[in-house]
């Protein structure tokens, strides 16, 4: 057996960080090799530090590792100083478990999470010496397989895979190993490709690239308080960009923002109980040693019990000064009292998320928000002794005109104002300062906005400098995503097959790390598409025909089609849809998907107007 990581060790010295590449964190899993039917290696293309953030990464370790015929570990992207050490020293892709070559295992597994980690993703199967075409590789090769919010519309990666997990893994991901190692089983060790693929294609959520067959629905979880969570989370050795302990409070979001894929594909809203939470908080905090834990969602406020778990933990991990964070939160959420919890061991900014500057285009998009609960919320948390707060929004929106744009700079001086106004009454010095978050819109698939081409590059440009312009407070900082990165990102989120050859193009001209601004090869791009003969531009802004069909109609989320158009319709009026939760059901289909009505989790039932423990109107 080759062990890579010692073939890496000399080296060391040579890189940032080598303790990327060596493994044995703190509660890592290692199986004997030959003791298992299946092995399956999980890759995250990007660095160790982006990928140990991950907690699905934590999940599916733990729910692949706890059965005994199967073997989970784990590979990321090498950073560029250690890529060019393996290249030179023919040194392959490994794991960091067993040190074992990539190619070694029965499959490999990526998690697509963004759609430029797409080239990292053939850059790695390049670093393992494994044909990049799934045309190509033979029976002797890797399952090559990809999951994550990405496959949503997974087709400029399809002619790459094998399969392709649609929805939540935890469960689906080791049936899929499962079958894996009773297809070598049966065959004494060996594998027929297609033949495996077939019976791959039976299982609920598994679809295969190059079988033409039904829609494939989602797999999901009917509730959250019994499904696979890891009590003893890998630890790293090194900060990671997310440095801390995580709990999933909830899943799902039912809010409606028609720019959200999240908010769509991750329907119903499953509840893990007060009890559960309670329980693996504690855990953590015994198996890890961090000094935070996050709850996280994609809004943890939303939680009905949030106020009773954030004061419990509170209570119990302040004596061990292990500070508490909800990194989303919901400005008509907010409350002093939540507030004044979260924040006992340490304060750090606090952010929202208006997304944009007009009313009339929070109303287009479905953001439930006000400027009058924005601007409320921000005298609450200035009251409460915060100094600094972070608005995110967008540009590009559909429908935006220029006074739209230059209605975020007035709403960030409206904050600033107002925060000014609480502290001067308090008697405080200073003045609050603010962080403008500006990011380019990118259409989705699986979302209202789906049909909708993006803003072409010189508009995006010209509303960045428009609100540059328009910032004139010092105590505003303006940051915004680069306009060529975001066209990509358009690209992919919803191109068809053609665009895989313009991704192997651009890997062989050197393109990878796309997401990090100082690799990214912006003439190396044009020249891919260019040699192709496509427009990159005219792809990331077509308008789609409302009745054409889609390069993802075959994958079915459980949100309808024609509740998205509906959705869109409503957006060119400017008319809002209601949380379901508390306005009743607004036909998004996901009800009747084979979920019943209740959350799960010891949650509420959806449409109950109980938040908190309050009666609220929304």
């Amino acid at each position: 057996m080759k062990d890579c990581i010692e073939l890496v060790k000399p080296y060391l010295q040579q890189v940032v960080k080598p303790q990327r590449y060596l493994g044995g964190e703190l509660n890592e899993i290692k199986k004997e090799w030959d003791s298992v039917q299946c092995r399956f290696l999980f890759a995250f293309p990007d660095v160790y530090d982006v990928g140990m953030s991950h907690l699905g990464l934590q999940i599916l370790y733990e729910a692949v590792n706890r059965r005994s015929g199967l073997l989970m570990e784990r590979t990321f992207s090498p950073w560029l100083d250690m890529e060019a050490i393996m290249i030179k020293q023919g040194i392959p892709l490994y794991a960091l478990e067993s040190g074992r070559p990539a190619a070694d295992f029965d499959c490999i597994g990526f998690t697509l999470q963004h759609e430029m980690s797409y080239t990292n993703v053939l850059q790695m199967l390049k670093l393992a010496g494994i044909a990049y075409w799934a045309k190509d590789r033979g029976d002797q090769d890797p399952l090559i397989i990809a999951g994550g919010p990405c496959v949503a519309n997974v087709e400029p990666l399809a002619p790459f895979l094998d399969a392709v997990v649609v929805g939540e893994g935890e469960e689906l991901l080791p049936a899929l190993l499962e079958t894996i190692g009773r297809h070598k089983e049966k065959r004494r060790g060996a594998v027929d490709k297609s033949l495996l693929l077939e019976e791959l294609s039976a299982l609920e959520g598994v679809y295969i690239p190059s079988l033409k067959g039904p829609v494939i629905k989602k797999a999901r979880l009917k509730e959250m308080d019994e499904a696979v969570f890891s009590l003893t989370p890998l630890v790293p050795y090194i900060e990671v960009v997310h440095d801390r302990m995580m709990v999933e409070v909830l899943r799902g979001c039912t809010r409606g923002c028609r720019f959200c894929q999240a908010g769509m594909i991750y329907r119903p809203v499953r509840e893990r109980s007060k009890e559960a939470l309670l329980a693996q908080a504690r855990a953590l905090r015994d198996n890890t040693g961090h000094n935070e834990i996050a709850l996280t969602s994609l809004s943890s406020s939303d939680h009905t019990c949030i106020k009773e778990i954030v004061e419990e933990l509170t209570a119990e991990f302040n004596k061990e000064r292990i500070s508490i964070s909800l990194p989303s939160l919901r400005a008509n959420h907010f409350s002093v009292s939540l507030a004044e919890e979260i924040q006992k061991v340490r304060r750090t900014g606090f952010t929202f998320a208006p997304e944009a500057g007009s009313q009339r285009m929070r109303d287009v998009i479905n953001k439930g928000v006000t400027e009058e609960a924005l601007l409320a919320t921000v005298e609450k948390a200035v009251s409460a002794g915060w100094q600094q707060i972070k608005l995110y929004f967008m540009i590009g929106l559909p429908g935006e005109t220029m006074e739209d744009v230059e209605a975020i700079a007035e709403l960030c001086e409206k904050v600033v104002q107002a925060g000014n106004r609480v502290m001067k009454e308090q008697g405080r010095r200073g003045g609050l300062r603010v962080t403008c978050a500006v990011s380019n819109f990118v259409p989705k698939a699986q979302t209202p906005f789906q049909w909708v081409g993006q803003a072409g590059q010189e508009e995006l440009k010209a509303k960045q400098r428009r609100l540059k312009e328009k910032i004139k407070d010092r105590r505003i900082s303006y940051n915004y995503h680069d306009a060529f990165t975001s066209m990509l990102e358009a690209v992919f989120a919803r191109g068809g097959r053609e665009l895989a050859a313009v991704l192997a193009a651009a890997v062989e001209k050197g393109c990878h790390f796309d997401s990090w601004t100082e690799e990214l090869r912006r003439d190396s791009w044009r020249q891919a598409f260019e040699e192709l003969d496509m427009d990159m531009e005219a792809l990331a802004t077509r308008n789609f025909d409302l009745d054409s069909p889609l390069p993802w109609d075959h994958l079915d989320y459980g949100v309808s089609k024609s509740y998205l158009l509906r959705e869109y319709k409503k957006s060119l009026e400017a008319a809002i849809t209601g949380d379901c939760r508390y306005k009743g059901c607004s036909g998004c289909g996901v009800c009747a998907f084979g979920i019943d009505e209740t959350t799960g989790g010891g949650s509420r039932r959806i449409g109950e107007n109980i938040l908190h423990g309050e009666a609220v109107d929304q």
